[in-house]
């Protein structure tokens, strides 16, 4: 007893034959171990090497002008000075103040904002009443959807000089049959009149004839989008549930409400969202049309007066980046509002 407790040279009890094994069989995987490891480390090169073209072309067309441009918002930039203009600079807040504070400013931003909700939505119901109509099969269905397409694959330029030449008030075909036909008192210039008096009922309302033309020139430019959108999307809903709610005595606006509107909510979600930015940022179709007169000037075409006529490159940099600002807070809001909700239904 003496020695044992004075120090035999036994330092515990004799080792379990159970941990022995254990740590025979750690020994055993730590070679395997490490051949994973070797092996995620190579295939996380082999990754990176492939996506590196990708993330190169990245950098180059997106992330640097991105960088570029709110450098240059920083920093007093004219036409003239901007070769020596870097992207460390004298950082300041007056192109901000400028753009916020100079003459219709919050006009042309009100402007922006109605053009792109009446653009987006009259687009879309465009689209929705399209595919719904062309929904069942019948003979040339094929031929009517892709004439659909023209307005949306037809070059802009092409496109805004039919609707110019439609409704010149001179030799245009739109006011020759108002004057002919429908017994207009007097062409109407759509393209560079800015309010029309239109009676209703008796009540002589003022109607912003060139934004209101311009709006309808998205709402046709754009819907051939949307119509494919909810085109893809209705033929993937089973005709079973209509055909149960047609046995169980449904009308078409109850089945349309209750079994085609939950289907599509989805996907008119994401078209909301998509040519909300779009036409938010839209510039060559009013630019076109109306040169940014008439009441028609948004965000868009201010960037491109400041930075042309004007050559005032930050201004117009500050400018589109206040706009890329409260796009954001207002696609943030949406998304708030009624992203969790479409997501649900």
């Amino acid at each position: 007893m003496t020695q044992l407790a004075g120090g035999s040279g036994l330092a515990g009890p004799p080792p379990v034959p159970g941990d022995v094994e254990d740590a025979r069989a750690g020994e055993h995987l730590l070679p395997a171990r490490r051949g994973r490891s070797r092996r995620s480390r190579e295939e996380n090169r082999a990754g990176l090497l492939l996506i590196s073209p990708t993330l190169v072309i990245i950098t180059v067309a997106v992330i640097i002008p991105i960088v570029w441009a709110i450098a240059l918002a920083f920093q007093q930039v004219r036409l003239l000075n901007i070769r020596d203009t870097g992207i460390i600079g004298e950082y300041t807040l007056e192109n901000f103040i400028e753009v916020l504070t100079s003459p219709g400013f919050f006009g042309a931003l009100w402007t922006t904002i109605v053009y792109s909700v009446c653009g987006t939505a009259l687009a879309i119901g465009i689209g929705l009443i399209a595919a719904l109509a062309l929904r069942k099969p019948f003979r040339g269905r094929g031929l009517i959807r892709a004439s659909l397409l023209l307005p949306y694959v037809a070059p802009v330029v092409a496109a805004t000089f039919v609707w110019s030449t439609l409704l010149n008030p001179q030799y245009g075909f739109v006011n020759w049959f108002g004057t002919t036909l429908l017994g207009w008192e007097e062409p109407v210039a759509f393209l560079s009149q800015r309010w029309l008096p239109v009676s209703v009922f008796g009540w002589q309302i003022e109607v912003p004839i060139a934004l209101v033309t311009v709006i309808c020139f998205e709402a046709w430019r754009s819907f051939p989008f949307a119509f494919l959108f909810l085109t893809a999307r209705l033929q993937a809903v089973p005709d079973v549930l209509d055909e149960a709610a047609r046995i169980d005595g449904a009308t078409p606006t109850q089945r349309f409400w209750h079994i085609l509107w939950p289907q599509l909510l989805p996907t008119i979600a994401v078209l909301s969202v998509l040519r909300f930015i779009w036409t938010f940022n839209n510039f060559d179709d009013i630019y076109l049309l109306t040169g940014g007169g008439a009441g028609t000037e948004v965000v868009s075409v201010r960037v491109f007066d400041y930075m042309t006529a004007r050559g005032d490159i930050g201004a117009a940099a500050a400018q589109a980046l206040v706009l890329a600002a409260i796009l954001a807070v207002l696609v943030g809001i949406y998304l708030k509002l009624f992203g969790r909700q479409e997501e649900q239904a």
